[in-house]
């Protein structure tokens, strides 16, 4: 029999693993897997346990959270050997999961531990941000970016989604251009944003979506938008239509995939990882960690 280490955040999302936990152990010992669980006490601490899981003689990790904790959990596997890296899979139990939606994995825990069981494994790309942090589907700055570690908990339990937007549109009042040269694959691009994300996704805060057609899971690649500062109501009517449409075809965008990217900022900025807040300085460096981590889909 196969050994499981579920690693559980008690407070994420709408605190649905609270109610579901005990049938999602059930659904994996009927498959004959031996389940230890674990319940992250403080940030990093799955980071931790998804670090020390072969070590400790578990076949795989499954973790039950939000973004944030497929975020550690991630890192935490990325942190050893890639002989010693368990496959990971996950059960989304967060605010918006994201992720999960362009995985495919169920909303419900249940539903998705079920999916564990019967799905194949797949590697999948992961994105190195400088040196000392990683990120399992999206970076962003800028407009929108803060929200998605500023809002309350208790607002993302309760409406999810909205929660971002809400906290979002508090922020553009005070809208802040970011001046940055940026060169992506040996291209070079300068201007003034307000926005950008680097990401391996379909869905972002559940706003902006590509299609399938666009997204590849494992081909080495992100997917990168950045949005100009726009100087009058013609331009700012673009972003917005070109946002809500996601449509970036207009010249208020730039839209493009690479494998690695730098940025050069005037001033030091802040970035989000997975929806987690971490200081970017002035240079950052982005690189695609092509199939790096092993994933049941």
């Amino acid at each position: 029999m196969k050994k499981i280490l579920l690693i559980v955040n008690p407070v994420a999302g709408r605190l649905k693993m609270r109610n579901e936990l005990f049938d999602v152990i059930d659904v994996f010992s009927n498959n004959e897997f031996i389940v230890t669980t674990a319940i992250t006490q403080y940030r990093g601490h799955g980071r931790e346990l998804a670090r020390d899981a072969q070590k400790n003689g578990y076949d795989l990790v499954v973790c039950c959270g939000g973004d944030g904790t497929l975020n550690e959990a991630i890192d935490g596997l990325l942190s050893v050997d890639k002989y010693q890296r368990v496959p990971l899979g996950y059960i989304p139990a967060g605010s918006t999961n994201d992720f999960a939606e362009t995985l495919g994995i169920p909303v419900y825990p249940t539903a998705a531990a079920v999916n564990i069981c019967k799905s194949v494994r797949m590697h999948i790309d992961v994105g190195q941000f400088n040196d000392d942090h990683h990120f399992s589907y999206i970076a962003t700055f800028g407009a929108f970016s803060a929200a998605s570690y500023s809002a309350p908990q208790e607002l993302k339990n309760s409406i999810g989604h909205m929660a971002y937007l809400i906290e979002g549109i508090k922020q553009l009042g005070n809208m802040q251009r970011y001046k940055a040269k940026v060169i992506a694959d040996g291209k070079e691009y300068e201007d003034e944003y307000i926005y950008c994300s680097v990401s391996n996704t379909k869905s972002v805060a559940g706003l902006v979506k590509l299609s399938e057609s666009i997204v590849d899971l494992h081909d080495g690649l992100f997917e990168v938008i950045l949005v100009k500062y726009p100087n009058n109501l013609s331009e700012t009517n673009k972003v917005v239509t070109g946002v809500l449409q996601s449509n970036f075809s207009n010249d208020m965008f730039e839209f493009f995939k690479a494998k690695d990217i730098t940025f050069i900022m005037e001033e030091g900025t802040d970035w989000s990882l997975d929806g987690e807040k971490v200081e970017g300085g002035k240079v950052v460096n982005i690189t695609n960690l092509a199939s790096s981590i092993e994933m049941y889909l």
